[in-house]
């Protein structure tokens, strides 16, 4: 089999696609990492499948690993021989890799948005993308066309017996969680209004309230912004009616300024969102010549600021937003976030025993932070970037003192990292371990190439290595399922799962990880080049 090293590192502190990219072919190698090798993973998706079964290449599939592993990401890169300008822009396809007893099975979608069905109807691009992509015919042709064509590519999320396929500018899409055909456009059951931007990045409260919770939002931007802060049922409850999918609280909240918000935390009685300083001029985007996110930038002089909205569920419900000045920099993803007073032994889900104090507890928000607003512009090829000519991201820990609306600092990790995630049953609890992916080098920007282990308090670090052939995407952390009533697992007992870019064979690889030691357990070469994806989820059973 050939795929890159799966070499482990142990550390102390951190101190078959229809068309393939082609520009990077000819593009000059990078000293540290073969840049032919990275591009060959910018293409099309050439196949649907349903129910294939796979066997592991390398290593044994752990047979107490069961559920279904959701991917989704941006299938379809060019049509008609035009390429987008931006992956994001890219149309949406859904993986679904099922275990069971030791066995696995694959299906993959492409989202069937009418966008989609349109422009594979016509053999070209209909519609301008978010991130620069242009229609044929120059600036007439998109000159003021501000239609945004639904790409459903960010995230995928199963919620009640609906799969949905997220992209945050607009509706949900649901699928079934089974097949992943296309239902179309979800409303949830009247909670949205047709073209409400819902978010990509919903979290999961593992049950600080007694029962679990999907927890997402929805912004409404400009020179006042509005953040819609929405929780759901995950699962039925038979005792009092609610059903899985059930809109449980909402609440609507405004801002000043122009909010760009992709991710944010939860904790048992907060929403924390970082609010960018980010100007937004959208005249070069109503003129044709940019996209709506290339009309975006670091504001001079601008100061950014951490939203804190109560949620309706937590001891502070009802109350208005606290407002507190956040570092400089630029974030898309969290980590984590917790409250320092209620904090809770490992294994409890539900810290408050007592009523909340007047002032609140100090909040830890873990980030990835970013020097500048990294882009793309117009001029630019994605295929041939520099990469050190684009900032990093960098792990940071902020400490929220609400009593005196100050926040301190501090670097957990000079590695550049992305895709960051705790033990989703400690969702909103201080977490003594992280998984991310990161560059192969230790310092500076570069491809993804690795998934590590951290550890946030010591930053001791475990790290899997895909290089030198292979680029990682987001790892989901899978903690292990014990019987009812057995004693709670280890915070790291469980699986990290990852698709891998394997460019010697040009086609993916998911690779099954021990979460505690980050041994290499299995490799499973998959039938599919999956370009690289953005979020997925694993569900259960």
């Amino acid at each position: 089999m050939t795929i890159a090293s799966g070499r482990q590192q142990v550390s102390s502190a951190d101190g078959r696609g229809a068309s393939a990219a082609t520009p990077a072919q000819t593009a000059e190698p990078s000293l540290r990492y073969n840049r032919a090798d990275w591009a060959s993973g910018f293409r099309n998706v050439g196949q649907e499948l349903s129910n294939v079964a796979l066997k592991a290449n390398k290593g044994t599939i752990p047979a107490d690993l069961k559920g279904t592993l959701y991917r989704n990401g941006p299938g379809r890169l060019e049509r008609g021989g035009h390429w987008v300008h931006h992956p994001f822009d890219g149309d949406g396809m859904i993986t679904a890799l099922r275990f069971e007893a030791g066995g696995l099975n694959l299906t993959n979608r492409f989202v069937r948005t009418e966008g989609w069905l349109a422009e594979e109807k016509a053999g070209k691009p209909l519609y301008r993308g978010v991130f620069g992509t242009q229609k044929p015919g120059g600036l007439l042709a998109n000159a003021f066309d501000v239609r945004l064509k639904n790409i459903a590519n960010t995230h995928v999320v199963r919620l009640g017996d609906q799969l949905l396929a997220l992209w945050e500018a607009s509706s949900p899409h649901a699928l079934d969680p089974e097949t992943l055909d296309t239902k179309g456009i979800s409303l949830l059951d009247g909670v949205l209004k047709a073209g409400e931007a819902f978010s990509a990045h919903p979290r999961f409260d593992p049950g600080h309230h007694g029962e679990e919770r999907m927890v997402t939002f929805g912004v409404k931007s400009g020179p006042r912004s509005t953040i819609r802060l929405m929780e759901f049922a995950v699962a039925d409850d038979p005792v009092s009616g609610v059903k899985a999918g059930q809109l449980l609280c909402e609440r609507s909240d405004s801002f000043g300024g122009f909010a760009f918000l992709h991710d944010f935390a939860i904790t048992p009685n907060w929403a924390v969102f970082l609010q960018n300083a980010i100007a937004f001029n959208p005249l070069p985007f109503l003129l044709g010549q940019k996209g709506a996110a290339q009309c975006l930038a670091s504001k001079p002089g601008g100061q950014a600021q951490f939203w804190l909205i109560p949620r309706d569920s937590g001891a502070y419900a009802g109350q208005p937003p606290r407002i507190v000045p956040a570092p400089e920099g630029f974030v898309f993803h969290h980590l984590n976030a917790w409250e320092e007073a209620s904090d809770a032994p490992e294994g409890s889900n539900n810290p408050q025993e007592a009523a909340a104090p007047a002032t609140p507890a100090p909040i830890v928000v873990e980030s990835i932070f970013y020097a500048d607003f990294p882009s793309i512009g117009p001029d630019t090829d994605f295929r041939t970037i520099d990469f050190d000519l684009i900032p990093e991201g960098l792990l940071e820990r902020c400490r929220i003192d609400l009593a005196t609306g100050t926040v301190g600092t501090e670097r957990l990790s000079e590695r550049c990292c992305e895709f960051a995630m705790v033990n989703p049953r400690r969702e909103g609890l201080s977490c003594r371990y992280g998984w991310m992916a990161v560059a192969e080098r230790e310092t500076g920007n570069d491809p993804l190439q690795a998934i590590k282990k951290l550890d946030l308090v010591s930053c001791e670090r475990r790290v899997w290595s895909a290089a030198p052939r292979g680029f990682v995407s987001e790892p989901v952390m899978v903690p292990r399922s014990m019987p009812v009533g057995s004693p709670e697992p280890a915070e790291d007992d469980g699986w990290v799962l990852c698709m891998v870019w394997n460019g010697a064979r040009c086609a993916s690889d998911l690779v099954i990880l021990d979460a505690a030691s980050m041994e290499e357990l299995a490799v499973v070469e998959l039938p599919l080049a999956i370009p690289y994806g953005l979020h997925g989820s694993f569900v259960e059973g």
